[in-house]
């Protein structure tokens, strides 16, 4: 997959949003091994994780979904000024959370939109939240009860329905290939 060249030795942020079940872990998971392979320092800050840690106070209210991408965007902006490559993998539905996070860490920010169906998401349901929030056993759940606004400023989209997680992460390791 990687052609084994370092991407940055700078640092940088690779902001991958989308609706649960898009794919945004795995490709994260994806792309930081092809960054490990060049020889790039990388790491991934996932938004389930960060949940059930640092932000598990947060609940899923649009001012607590902002505080989210706060704290997300001041960590990912520390990690990059110390040369690391930063994958962060976050839902952020609203395109006031995306200008939050541009704005905290302003330089080396790529906006990645993670493009899948609201139907092939939820024929996915790898961890079931659909439906449980079908079920009304979830509230504020994005796409369902909560809303996502798609990318109006994206750097790149990468279409996850009809392409496999591996095509989709060289798609995006070709275009940081060029931006980075």
């Amino acid at each position: 997959m990687g052609k084994g060249i370092i991407i940055d030795k700078n640092g940088g942020v690779i902001w991958l949003y989308g609706i649960s079940g898009a794919g945004k872990t795995t490709i994260s998971k994806l792309l930081k091994e092809q960054l490990t392979e060049a020889g790039n320092l990388s790491i991934i800050l996932d938004g389930d994780e960060l949940r059930s840690g640092i932000n598990n106070d947060l609940s899923f209210t649009q001012a607590d979904r902002s505080e989210n991408i706060r704290r997300v965007a001041e960590m990912a902006k520390l990690l990059a000024k110390n040369n690391i490559l930063v994958i962060c993998a976050l839902i952020t539905p609203l395109q006031e959370h995306r200008a939050l996070a541009r704005k905290i860490i302003n330089e080396n920010f790529y906006e990645i939109f993670i493009n899948c169906p609201l139907e092939v998401c939820e024929s996915r349901d790898v961890k079931g939240l659909y439906k449980l929030s079908r079920a009304k056993k979830i509230e504020n759940f994005t796409g369902i009860d909560s809303g996502f606004e798609y990318a109006n400023h994206a750097d790149l989209v990468l279409l996850t329905a009809d392409s496999t997680p591996q095509a989709s992460t060289q798609i995006l390791y070709d275009f940081l290939l060029t931006q980075l």
